[in-house]
């Protein structure tokens, strides 16, 4: 039975990067050798993660003041690993509460200095993206999250921080579309939705932010130890590495940026088209903020609702079930997810509609 994967994370890639990947595994490069055997400071290594790092830059647009390296531990160390890098004892800085990861970030940072958080939408259960906010000017920067996969809310414009350094946790939604990334100070995100597997993280860092805090940082913790050893301070997750400059490749062969954000207005709008007209599922989100990786929905009657699983579960479509937090049904449609299998998915829908609603 053919898999249709929905799944948040680790997510759906390319089939041609499966492809290259497994490959790999046997023979890199047909250097006779595995990838999961070659050392990490061999030129065939040094020579993929440089190019990883530039393809990050070049996607981006940015100039010789950003630094990208590749660590580990996922997003969750980076809401520890910012703070301890950019925010002194007696700081405050400004953070925005979009949810669960939102939250999360704010409650490390408060380990290592003050927080202000400036918006926070759980007043509506963080279904809508507040705008209209105020930013201290004597924050040390102020962080947010880009796309919140759990409750279905994304960014589409930057966060006005008024001259505040401004730093960006795009985990779920980093290279679905063009931003102005020169605009941001810091954006860090896991690989595993966008830019290949689980694993790695990517972070793009403007040097001038790095080095103004008082506290000591244990280097294998400091930003500025891993851009000197160009992201080979310790041994980096190679495989990861490799199945991130893959997917990096195949989005710049696909069309770039510009052809990310076309495939995904295009799913996501056919997707939130049924919602709006079904008399069953119930979309969670207000319009205007609606994430276009990650679609979060219910169906009121929950007998229904799993009954619904189950009826993905006999398809094979998978991850369909919403965060255990939260609860709910939820879609992520990342760069990779084909037309063809979220339409198979509402196909399923509109026929348990017509069967239970």
């Amino acid at each position: 039975m053919k898999k249709y994967n929905f799944n948040s994370g680790p997510s759906i890639l390319p089939q041609e990067v499966l492809d290259q990947a497994a490959a790999a595994v046997h023979d890199f490069n047909g250097i006779g050798l595995s990838i999961l055997e070659i050392g990490h400071r061999t030129n065939w290594f040094v020579d993929t993660i440089n190019e990883a790092r530039s393809l990050v830059k070049e996607l981006m647009g940015l100039g010789d003041d950003y630094e990208v390296i590749y660590l580990q531990g996922g997003g969750t160390t980076q809401f520890m690993q910012v703070p301890m890098n950019l925010l002194d004892n007696d700081a405050t800085a400004a953070y925005i509460n979009n949810g669960i990861w939102g939250r999360k970030a704010i409650q490390e940072a408060k380990y290592f200095g003050n927080v202000n958080v400036v918006s926070n939408t759980e007043d509506k259960n963080n279904s809508y993206i507040q705008k209209d906010f105020t930013v201290p000017a004597d924050a040390p920067y102020l962080h947010f999250t880009g796309n919140n996969t759990v409750e279905g809310t994304e960014w589409f414009t930057e966060p006005i921080s008024n001259g505040v350094p401004l730093i960006a946790d795009m985990s779920s939604n980093i290279f679905s579309r063009p931003m102005n990334f020169d605009k941001y100070d810091m954006i860090y995100a896991g690989a595993q939705k966008n830019i290949g597997s689980a694993g790695v993280t990517i972070v793009v860092v403007k040097k001038e932010l790095l080095g103004k805090i008082k506290r000591p940082i244990p280097p294998i913790m400091d930003y500025r130890e891993h851009i000197k050893a160009e992201s080979l301070l310790n041994t980096p997750p190679v495989f990861s590495i490799l199945v991130s400059l893959l997917t990096l490749k195949w989005i710049k062969k696909e069309g770039g940026l510009e052809e990310m954000e076309k495939r995904a207005v295009a799913r996501s709008t056919k997707f939130y088209n049924y919602l709006d007209e079904s008399n069953l599922f119930r979309p969670l989100v207000v319009k205007e903020d609606r994430s276009r990786m990650n679609a979060t929905f219910t169906i009121d009657d929950k007998t229904l609702e799993n009954a619904f699983l189950d009826e993905c579960k006999a398809n094979g479509m998978v991850g369909v079930k919403g965060h255990r937090s939260v609860g709910g049904l939820r879609v992520s449609m990342y760069n990779a997810l084909p037309m063809e299998d979220l339409e198979a998915l509402i196909s399923l829908m509109k026929n348990f509609e017509a069967q239970k609603g």
